[in-house]
């Protein structure tokens, strides 16, 4: 039950986040997976009622764009995340308890720990960080707003330079 209510918290504050910080240039991107405890076992057609109807529920729909389905970790793991996970270091050193519930083979250190890990990019495409699946969004939504505002604060020393010359 108290895993349900995180994932429920977590898509309701990640439509908060979205809508707060998308002026600010943010976008969320969502990935359904399957490999954590199969608990999205849902068709890419069933995962939006799933989510409008059962969990969150309450005609939950997100505000950011969801992705299909797809493998995170593993042998058929999508390319974009092997990207991620060479690019920014693990989140942990192991996986916690819920070891018999991972479903896929070859565990490494540097693989997606649980549901609602993030990652950071910039707008330049590059991974600048990864947060553990147990991080708060509120955390996350702190260190969001620092990373802008660190660079609105470059772009302003940037132009002040070109406007020297």
């Amino acid at each position: 039950m108290e895993m349900v209510r995180v994932l429920e918290n977590d898509n309701k504050q990640l439509n908060a986040l979205q809508e707060e910080l998308e002026s600010n240039g943010l976008v969320i991107l969502g990935f359904p997976c399957n490999q954590f405890g199969l608990q999205e076992p849902g068709s890419n057609e069933e995962i939006p009622l799933g989510l409008k109807y059962v969990r969150p529920g309450n005609g939950f729909t997100p505000n950011f764009q969801m992705f299909e389905k797809g493998d995170v970790n593993g042998k058929k793991e999508q390319k974009v995340f092997t990207f991620l996970k060479n690019s920014c270091p693990p989140v942990g050193k192991d996986f916690g308890q819920p070891l018999n519930r991972l479903v896929w083979d070859d565990l490494k250190i540097n693989d997606i720990k649980w549901n609602f890990e993030k990652f950071l990019v910039g707008p330049d495409g590059r991974p600048v960080k990864r947060w553990h699946p147990r991080t708060t969004v509120n955390h996350v939504r702190r260190d969001l707003i620092t990373y802008m505002n660190s660079q609105s604060d470059l772009q302003r020393i940037m132009r002040m330079e070109r406007e020297e010359k």
